[in-house]
């Protein structure tokens, strides 16, 4: 048996140990960042299985998703960064004291299938790259995504944005289906791009040419809470247990995330 079909197995039987005794399913909502679409697609059916409940997961950027919370948008979870959620619980929209911290998510660059691979290996090296692509992608903050928010800001602290500037393509999807988000790259009409290392191991048609170097990188803490209009929070409390238990962390690592620690 494969290490994580002991994993899965091991998550389904914590699940169930957690649920055991609940009299009645519930459904709930839940609006996540699609940076962790791959990861909780796989959690999702022994999460539902083991506990007899059901969830409906909608993807997004994650400052979209945490707009739409603050707006007001019916969910039981919200999951987006830490400091997203911080902001909500401070605005009354999310319950406090009700969130986990479910992994880290580090930025990469992307890179066509098969194609050559930039060295990216220093920061110096990093900037000759960028200076040396015909074309670079990153998504675009007016998407409210955290790492096309942190991209154009390291684009101006490098002093490369001006230069850089008729070579960008910001990406402006709508982020619900993340793996689409490097199509311009596999398709090579992009000839590299900066995002989140778990959307790039997601998107098919594109390589890792690597993270970014350790002195300009960025790793984003994703958290996972109950909504405070929340009409089942049980349920929410134990789906936010299940992907926040040990056994599901082989399943994130694998997805590309780091471990998260818990405050």
């Amino acid at each position: 048996m494969s290490y994580l079909r002991i994993a899965f197995a091991a998550v389904a039987l914590l699940a169930a140990m957690r649920t055991c005794g609940t009299a009645d399913a519930a459904d709930i909502r839940v609006l996540s960042s699609g940076s962790l679409k791959a990861a909780l697609s796989q959690l999702l059916p022994d999460f539902q299985k083991s506990s007899g409940n059901t969830a409906m997961i909608e993807y997004g950027p994650a400052g979209a998703i945490a707009g739409r919370i603050a707006k007001g948008d019916a969910a039981d979870v919200v999951i987006v960064s830490r400091s997203q959620l911080q902001k909500l619980a401070s605005n009354g929209k999310v319950v406090a004291g009700s969130f986990v911290n479910i992994a880290g998510i580090a930025l990469g660059v992307a890179v066509r299938k098969g194609a050559p691979k930039p060295d990216i290996s220093d920061v110096e090296a990093f900037k000759r790259a960028l200076l040396a692509a015909r074309s670079i992608g990153y998504r675009d903050p007016v998407t409210g995504s955290t790492s096309g928010i942190y991209t154009a800001s390291l684009l101006e602290r490098l002093g490369l944005a001006e230069d850089l500037k008729p070579k960008l393509r910001p990406d402006r999807s709508e982020g619900d289906v993340p793996e689409n988000v490097f199509l311009g790259v596999a398709r090579g009409e992009i000839e590299m791009q900066i995002g989140q290392i778990t959307e790039i191991i997601l998107a098919p048609g594109v390589d890792l040419a690597g993270p970014l170097p350790s002195e300009i990188q960025n790793t984003t803490v994703m958290a996972a809470g109950i909504t405070a209009t929340s009409r089942e929070p049980d349920a929410a409390r134990a789906f936010i247990s299940f992907i926040s238990s040990a056994p599901a962390a082989a399943v994130l690592k694998a997805s590309g995330f780091l471990p998260a620690n818990q405050d």
